[in-house]
């Protein structure tokens, strides 16, 4: 039988390279930094690496405004360290994800210099350009994620330029033939040096609507909301056309063999779907953000399990995400106690996890003092801010947290001298030995890789169900509250033994006739062939 690709058949670990390892005193995050912490991320367990961007930049948006695709930021190293880094990676069995910003370039970029410079320049058409609209303003009412309109004027022209985020940011022209054979050339030139595959960065933003009609009012947009919210992003997000583009992404990622190609897309799922394509030639994983801001509630992520199961595509590989760089902590979001069931929930679902550093130590969101923010998203709208996510890794207990010699580019958690990594590798019961084993059981585990999810029970607090393949059964039982559960199945044929528990005082202990839960506490449950199943 054909085995599954890696990236079905593993998890992913997501770097933020500023903040992993400062492996030249310099106070930001490198790639040395991250060839030094290596062994650490293969001891996790984990299969690949996904690092957000490391590209030239002027670092607008931290590496998310390249003014070069193809080189290196001196901030992380040099094409040197890349490929060091690539053949470490590699040696410790370790693929490699890199961020692809293929939506919007830097306005420091030679492509937009050239588009700027003449209304005739050959390159005029790589962006979006409009002429004013009536009474000379924006051409339309399309609003930026960072504030504001989305239209930057530029004077010498007369004309706009069109930016989603920041006017530092002009977006590409994706029905431009030329636009997309550039950007599959830097694909292609990634690849042969090494990577693994892409995170396509805001994959839904690429194609926008060809009239320029305005966006209509949202009928739901909450009391405060940000302004670009008030709006639905009708012609500007998530336009049809768009799937035959990613189908020609997934066609230069397919000249290649072993690689994934990811796409980073806040829809709901049953749009969300339509990304795998007709015929599967699309995304191998759209992200699935459904449990990034869900409710913390059993009969709630039950539900949405459901309906994302449900939704998928025939052949479609699922996968689920619970942390990353533009989202508030798992551990501040629901506890540090229920951090753990998070950890449960997502090493046992069916389909591709993605961690993000940090949350296997429980990590929590930092505040961030306002004379350190660094954020250009929290300086235009202010309650929105990215950093206390994105700080420096917990390492140790010595100064700086062990990340770096120098002052961080961002403050280090009150908290590194009690939770950091030294100290949870010595603690056979801490959240990273967690982690550990749920990752070691789902690579030992053929029906945690691979089985089908059956969904068994969501009552109060408890979230109950399997994992099947063939004659391998698994069950998971969390139970998301505060006070104990006690739950017997109606047919009194429950037997196994517990193959993790989320305090890791259970493991091995046998589970008979009933599931007995302590308060903020998940098991994983090997059942035996006399079990019988609701």
């Amino acid at each position: 039988m054909k085995s599954a690709p890696w990236w079905q058949s593993g998890v992913i670990y997501q770097i933020y390279p500023r903040s992993f390892q400062d492996g030249r005193g310099t106070g930001v995050g490198d790639l040395r930094g991250i060839i030094q912490r290596l062994p650490y991320v293969a001891e996790l367990g984990v299969s690949a690496i996904w690092i957000n961007p490391i590209f030239k930049s002027p670092m607008a948006d931290f590496g998310y405004d390249i003014a070069d695709y193809t080189a290196i930021d001196p901030v992380f190293g040099d094409a040197a360290d890349f490929d060091q880094f690539i053949a470490a990676a590699h040696g410790h069995g370790l693929k490699v994800v890199l961020d692809l910003v293929p939506n919007h370039t830097s306005d420091r970029h030679p492509w937009f210099l050239e588009s700027r410079s003449s209304e005739k320049s050959r390159k005029r058409d790589w962006y979006i350009w409009r002429n004013p609209g009536n009474g000379g303003g924006p051409p339309n009412n399309w609003l930026s994620e960072f504030g504001g309109s989305a239209w930057a004027y530029d004077a010498d022209s007369s004309q706009y330029y069109y930016h989603a985020f920041l006017a530092a940011q002009p977006d590409l022209n994706w029905r431009n033939r030329e636009v997309r054979n550039a950007v599959y050339d830097v694909m292609r030139f990634w690849m042969q040096r090494g990577a693994d595959g892409f995170r396509i960065d805001v994959v839904w933003h690429l194609i926008k609507d060809d009239q320029f009609r305005d966006n209509p009012t949202n009928p739901d947009a909450r009391a405060g909301a940000p302004l670009h919210e008030r709006l639905l992003p009708l012609y500007t997000t998530d336009r049809p056309e768009l799937h035959q583009v990613i189908a020609e992404m997934r066609g230069v990622v397919d000249e290649f063999p072993d690689r994934v190609l990811i796409g980073e897309i806040y829809l709901p799922v049953e749009r969300l779907a339509a990304y795998y394509g007709q015929n599967l030639d699309g995304l191998h994983l759209p992200f699935n953000f459904s449990l990034l801001s869900s409710p913390w509630d059993a009969r709630v992520i039950a539900k949405l399990i459901d309906e994302y199961e449900s939704h998928l595509p025939r052949g479609g590989w699922p996968n689920w995400v619970f942390g990353n760089h533009d989202r508030p902590r798992i551990a501040t979001r629901v506890g540090a106690t229920q951090a753990r069931m998070a950890a449960m929930l997502l090493l046992t679902l069916r389909g591709t996890p993605t961690i993000y550093y940090g949350d296997e130590i429980g990590m929590k969101q930092v505040p961030i003092p306002p004379d350190r923010i660094r954020d250009p998203l929290e300086k235009s709208i202010s309650g929105l801010g990215r950093d206390g996510c994105r700080t420096p890794m917990q390492w140790d207990d010595t100064q700086h947290a062990g990340f770096s010699t120098s002052e961080p580019w961002l403050p280090i958690s009150a908290d590194f001298r009690t939770l950091n990594v030294a100290l949870q590798q010595n603690e056979s019961t801490s959240v990273y030995n967690l982690y550990r084993r749920l990752i070691r059981m789902r690579r030992e585990r053929r029906a945690l890789m691979h089985g089908t999810y059956r969904p068994l029970m969501a009552t109060g607090n408890l979230l109950l169900f399997a994992r099947e393949i063939k004659t391998e059964r698994i069950l998971v039982a969390l139970n998301l509250g505060n006070d104990p559960v006690s739950m017997s199945f109606p047919s009194k044929m429950l037997s196994g033994h517990i193959l993790v528990s989320s305090f890791g005082d259970r493991d091995r202990e046998p589970v008979k006739k009933t599931i007995d839960l302590r308060d903020n506490e998940g098991i994983v449950v090997g059942l035996d062939s006399a079990t019988v199943l609701p």
